[in-house]
């Protein structure tokens, strides 16, 4: 078999629908459109959920609970790993972590996961630790400070 022997498969490639062409392909004059109304005009077609000026049924159902998202936290997650790049007896705080280019932004804090080894006694002051990254932290002779 050479690559220009290469052929597809018989009904794997299929001629698209040419809208337009004729009377007698069955897709020719209107188009598939059928005859004016708001569908047939170029950038016709209603927004999704239009129900044709009846109140529509997202605006009918009742509208309950609470969401708390507004009051929501979320956290910057640093793995214990990352904290390997600080010289040993480093105070390592959120302005440190962001000036090493370790996070970007703070959010609603720090938190410190357990993923990966620490070989460094550092002290490190975050607002969150995990059960995990505690253990890891005072193992390799750290000290932990919640914010």
């Amino acid at each position: 078999m050479k690559l220009n022997e290469l052929k597809y498969n018989e009904g794997s490639k299929k001629d698209i629908k040419r809208l337009g062409r004729g009377s007698s392909s069955g897709t020719g004059k209107t188009s598939g459109k059928g005859h004016k109304g708001q569908n047939a005009r170029s950038g016709g077609g209603v927004r999704p959920g239009f129900e044709g000026g009846q109140l529509p049924l997202y605006r009918r159902l009742p509208k309950r609970g609470f969401s708390n998202a507004m009051f929501k936290k979320t956290y910057v997650v640093i793995n214990v790993s990352d904290l390997n790049r600080f010289e040993d007896g480093t105070v390592v705080t959120p302005e440190l972590l962001k000036e090493m280019g370790i996070i970007k932004k703070e959010l609603s804090g720090i938190k410190i996961l357990g993923n990966g080894s620490i070989e460094k006694k550092l002290t490190v002051r975050a607002n969150l630790f995990s059960d995990v990254a505690k253990e890891k932290i005072e193992t390799a002779g750290g000290k932990i400070e919640v914010i």
